[in-house]
């Protein structure tokens, strides 16, 4: 459960007031333990940060119930509070970015998915 503990990590930041100075891309992994390379998305959470600490508090909450039920599969995640952005990475199984994003957003129906339009 890597994953609930740094999102709780990252709201008892928020509320301490302090920010991570690690990059993402040297804390999120690349590889599952036995060398699978991960997936991942992102999710943008508009205004996040402008909204009192309950209210946050919340929907960090709401965020780590909905990560809780796909522990099995979701290695890594990471909100970014300056941002307001989501970060999860995943074992790749077809299907499943959009599983749990459309989780988080029936939690979170602020969220939104960010992703590359293909033509």
């Amino acid at each position: 459960m890597d994953f609930v503990q740094t999102i709780q990590n990252t709201q008892q930041k928020m509320t301490a007031g302090i920010t991570p100075n690690e990059s993402l891309w040297k804390r999120a992994p690349t590889k599952t333990p036995d060398g699978t390379p991960v997936c991942d998305f992102m999710l943008l959470i508009p205004g996040l940060n402008k909204r009192g600490k309950s209210q946050i508090s919340d929907r960090v909450g709401r965020i780590s119930a909905v990560l809780i039920q796909f522990e099995h599969i979701v290695v890594f995640a990471d909100l970014n509070m300056k941002l307001n952005l989501l970060w999860v990475s995943y074992k790749p199984k077809p299907g499943t970015s959009i599983e749990i994003a459309r989780a988080i957003q029936k939690s979170v129906p602020e969220a939104k998915m960010i992703a590359m339009k293909f033509d």
